[in-house]
């Protein structure tokens, strides 16, 4: 026998699937809604509000925060200090060629995340940052000699992270430190370098032999200056001696000269006879 269906049972169950299906819509529809009404700001983060895509100007920190869905939508921006390397050619001030390799700390102002994204949007790296240190860098070494550039390094420096702090700080990019981690130069110049050092080095051993040689040669004239005032202080030393010798023999001369003869009618018992010197 054939097999007759119900036209009514078959109505019911399309109509039990719709009402499944649509239960389901329903319910991803609100539960879009609730998990799209609400977000999280990460730590060392902030959130850009958008309306329909247009920036509101309200700047969600971190944290919680809630949106229309829909509506609205959050862009995370990243505020904590971030780093960029960059290689920059560039020349010095005599014409060599530098190539420059710079490492940049920076960090995006928190509440000016919406202007840089309004006018900038995610890309600032590539559109903002690199070209910032290519011109700082070419601007800096064209002061210098290439010879400054090394000996001068931490002026160099300083002069870079101040340019670079002006041409980033007007899109609200913070500089926090440069560090210029090499300078590289055409084989030519540093092979010159090097010559120039072992000059000097060769120079400076020169100077300081002579130098040595110089001292040594003070050392013996004051040596000698010395022995020369010794001998000087016992020569004088004998001449005064023998001076005293001979003045005490004229003296005694004197007396003899003027002595008649006899002897002192008393004598001091113990005592002894005057001007004889046996001797």
């Amino acid at each position: 026998m054939p097999v007759v269906y119900d036209i009514n049972d078959s109505s019911a169950i399309v109509k039990k699937v719709i009402n499944i299906i649509l239960v389901a819509l329903l319910g991803i529809v609100v539960l879009g809604i609730i998990f799209g009404s609400f977000g999280i700001v990460g730590a060392g983060e902030r959130g850009i509000l958008l309306r329909f895509g247009a920036v509101t100007g309200n700047i969600k920190q971190e944290g919680l925060y809630f949106k229309i869905p829909f509506i609205e939508r959050v862009v995370k921006m990243d505020i904590k200090i971030q780093k960029e390397e960059a290689t920059a050619q560039a020349a010095s001030k005599d014409l060599q060629n530098v190539s420059a390799k710079l490492a940049l700390n920076y960090h995006l102002s928190g509440d000016k995340v919406g202007i840089l994204y309004q006018n900038i949007g995610t890309d600032y790296s590539t559109r903002i940052i690199d070209p910032a240190i290519q011109e700082s860098v070419k601007a800096v070494t064209a002061r210098y000699t290439a010879e400054e550039l090394i000996t001068k390094r931490q002026e160099v420096k300083d002069s870079v992270k101040v340019l670079l702090a002006e041409r980033l700080g007007k899109e609200y990019i913070i500089t926090d430190e440069v560090s210029i981690t090499s300078f590289n130069f055409s084989s030519s110049f540093e092979q010159a370098i090097e010559a120039k050092v072992t000059a000097e080095q060769n120079a400076l051993a020169a100077r300081n032999k002579l130098e040595q040689v110089k001292y040594e040669a003070e050392q013996r004239v004051a040596q000698a200056e010395a022995e020369a005032r010794a001998i000087r202080l016992q020569s004088e030393a004998a001449n005064n001696e023998k001076y005293i010798s001979l003045k005490a023999l004229e003296v005694q001369l004197k007396a003899v000269e003027k002595w008649n003869g006899k002897l002192p009618d008393q004598m001091i018992p113990g005592g002894t006879l005057p001007f004889l010197n046996l001797k």
